[in-house]
């Protein structure tokens, strides 16, 4: 055992796995963790920038302003396509309207409001960079190969040894760490190695994916389309980065009969055929699959209080509604802020329960989206259909997604209220109707800088490093100032609210008033607690639901959901948010 002590690398989490998903958590850890803390990410596969063009490539706007908080969002911007037309034809090759993708064109309420459409094989690159700028590189082609994680090591020790293989070498060492995330995919091996059940089953569906440059007389080729194809299904035609096309359809139990070898002819002889009665050739082809479509999620998100699962690992499903590598980043990001703030011990260790009791709703709700879709893709109503037998698809489809698009774009995702981070707060009982709620995503609302009056987001002023943000919506101080100084002072008071704004502190301040002046201390009265902007036209305020004449405080979430909402209230107001953040936060 001595030998082994010695030789052992030593870290705070190994993440298996180098896919976006991987990279992602790794970032946010490389981000936010200062020495000594270390962080190690493995993948089995060789990665660069010649790897296969295909697998996932639409982000939508709320998966897009994550990685914005993250700094990432704009390097993808310089290189996608962004995608804010979609169409929609028949087997005619008449335009159908509202059908298909249509929802992508309602995507509002957001700065990203397109789908960004960028391959994978970007996507990983611009991660890597940015993950080589905070130290860390990925260790590729290096595989995990056994774990064992030791009961007897206390919470904060380093409770799991990994056996990882070099893959040109074939040597293998041992990793000690505190924290295991598997996010190797769905054979991930993670998963097996901890026998977690992955329930769900695969359909006899087949579809084909293929990419490349084309010719077409396609009216508009460069949108996300459906052509709804008597033969092959819903078919996908989505216009992508560096002027590629991507085409998916299914492939039938009939057309498989004369393939006996399915290869790139086939390939391209079948996506010839799934977009009649348009033509189409292609210039090149940079990749194609084939796969069989089933949905399936693990039992568990979290085991032994250690090891993770994300994305692919713990929940795969079809390509219809391109949801997987999004809702990969909901998990990452999701896991990242609270894995970094137990790490710098600023949080209790159970705070990572959340990640499971979160992400797992919102998963199976994606399940159940997309066992329908995939149907309807293939032309064959959901199972349990007690609708017209012979209803069109292609129509149901459309609804379906219509019905889904608030989750299919992030914007609507939300978390359960619960006894821990999502918590209705005092505001919510004078709150109106239209006031954001504990559990949802917090608007990007736009405001103004002191001084320069220049224009700003709240997301960018919010950036995701892994603190929480008390947001004050001081409202029109001419009528609140009173409130607001007395809300002041108490927090100078308060030990869990009144410390400096410095790395160790997981709690900022923000504050948005309803007027303007020429110096933010004349016009709160004082130096301010973070910084302060405006909103003069009160469209903030609006927005989040805040009576400008009573304001109102929301406390954001470092992933950008909205924990809490009080009201501003002097010393009640603290000792309501001190009582929110004791719950999880360890307070000196």
């Amino acid at each position: 055992m001595g030998s082994e002590e010695t030789e052992a690398e030593h870290v705070d989490v190994l993440i298996v796995g180098g896919g976006p998903v991987g990279l992602i958590t790794a970032y946010q850890l490389a981000l936010t963790l200062p020495p000594p803390h270390r962080i190690k990410i493995i993948e089995k596969h060789p990665k660069s920038a010649q790897d296969q063009y295909g697998r996932a490539i639409t982000l939508y706007p709320r998966s897009s302003e994550m990685l914005d908080q993250l700094g990432l969002a704009e390097a993808l911007a310089q290189e996608c396509f962004a995608c804010r037309t979609t169409v929609s034809y028949d087997k005619d090759g008449n335009e159908v309207p509202g059908r298909g993708w249509y929802f992508m064109e309602s995507m509002k309420d957001t700065k990203w409001d397109f789908a960004l459409v960028l391959r994978q094989k970007y996507q990983e690159e611009i991660f890597r960079q940015a993950l080589r700028r905070e130290g860390v590189v990925l260790d590729a082609p290096v595989a995990l190969v056994g774990m064992e994680i030791h009961d007897d090591v206390p919470s904060n020790g380093y409770k799991i040894s990994a056996t990882i293989e070099d893959g040109v070498t074939g040597a293998q060492n041992i990793v000690k760490c505190k924290y295991l995330i598997g996010a190797d995919g769905g054979r991930s091996f993670v998963r097996r190695a901890m026998n977690i059940s992955f329930d769900g089953t695969s359909s006899e569906d087949k579809w084909v994916r293929i990419d490349g440059v084309v010719e077409t007389n396609m009216p508009k080729p460069r949108s996300y389309c459906a052509i709804e194809s008597p033969t092959h299904g819903n078919v996908l035609w989505a216009a992508l980065d560096h002027g590629g096309t991507r085409i998916g359809f299914a492939f039938t139990a009939d057309r498989q009969k004369a393939y006996p070898e399915f290869n790139e002819e086939a390939a391209v002889k079948e996506a010839i055929a799934s977009v009649k009665p348009f033509s189409l050739s292609f210039k090149q082809v940079d990749w194609w699959t084939i796969y069989v479509v089933g949905q399936r999620v693990a039992r568990n998100f979290l085991v032994q209080d250690c090891v993770f699962l994300a994305g692919d690992a713990c929940h795969t499903h079809s390509s219809g509604a391109a949801q997987g590598m999004n809702t990969g980043i909901h998990d990452a990001v999701n896991l990242g802020w609270k894995l970094s703030l137990v790490l710098r011990g600023l949080a209790i260790p159970g705070l990572l329960r959340t990640y499971e009791i979160e992400r797992l709703p919102n998963v199976q709700k994606l399940i159940n989206y997309d066992k329908d879709i995939s149907r309807l893709m293939t032309m064959q109503l959901p199972h349990g259909w007690t609708g017209d037998p012979n209803a069109d698809p292609n129509e149901i489809l459309g609804r379906v997604m219509s019905e889904a698009a608030t989750f299919s774009s992030g914007l609507g995702i939300y978390y359960d209220p619960d006894s821990i981070l999502n918590t209705p707060g005092s505001h919510s009982s004078t709150a109106n109707s239209n006031s954001v709620r504990a559990g949802q995503r917090a608007p990007d609302v736009e405001l103004q800088k002191p001084g320069t009056f220049e224009i700003t987001r709240l997301q960018r002023e919010t950036p995701n490093i892994a603190k929480f943000y008390i947001a004050i919506f001081a409202g029109d101080l001419t009528q609140t100032m009173t409130s607001f100084a007395a809300l002041s002072k108490a927090v100078d008071d308060s030990k869990v609210l009144g410390r400096s704004d410095g790395s160790s502190n997981p709690i900022s301040w923000i504050t948005i008033a309803a007027n303007t002046g020429p110096s933010t201390y004349e016009l709160l009265g004082g130096l301010p607690r973070g910084k302060v902007f405006y909103d003069a036209e009160c469209t903030a305020h609006a927005r989040y639901g805040v009576d400008a004449s009573r304001g109102a405080i929301f406390v954001l979430r470092p992933d950008g959901w909205v924990a809490t909402a009080t009201t501003i209230n002097g010393h009640d107001t603290v000792g309501e948010l001190e009582r929110y953040f004791e719950r999880f936060l360890l307070v000196e």
